[in-house]
């Protein structure tokens, strides 16, 4: 693992360093990243990251990007569905209130919020109620 740090002089040898940290809503998320860090200045395993997304939400959020490069590119919504989900899982008939297209649709507009800046909610775990 590689770490960056920008500092405003260069570093010193047996000086001591802090980190700042508001107390603001991602309090929790710095506190556990500013704790990895130090771990791994340290020598230290780092530990598992704050927050991981599970294999379903990797695959949707890349069937996402994927409706929407389509959708770009001039696509209609049953051949992104085509390629997305299969030939044989596309009827012929009945194509207007089919659930998978119904789902392309939606894939299409999670990509859209994704691209236009909705990719930042991935950098923090869901909102828990305490």
């Amino acid at each position: 693992m590689q770490h960056h740090l920008w500092l405003k002089q260069a570093p010193q040898v047996g000086a001591f360093y802090s980190a700042e940290l508001p107390y603001d809503a991602d309090y929790e998320a710095r506190g556990y990243a500013s704790h990895r860090l130090w771990r791994a200045i340290n020598g230290r395993p780092v530990g598992p990251p704050y927050h991981r997304l599970s294999a379903q939400q990797r695959q949707r959020l890349a069937l996402a990007l994927r409706a929407l490069d389509g959708h770009t590119d001039g696509a209609s919504y049953r051949v992104i569905a085509r390629v997305l989900f299969g030939r044989e899982h596309i009827p012929e008939r009945g194509w207007k209130t089919h659930d998978l297209r119904s789902r392309t649709i939606r894939l299409v507009q999670t990509g859209r919020a994704l691209v236009h800046g909705g990719y930042r909610a991935l950098l923090r775990p869901p909102f828990r109620k305490q």
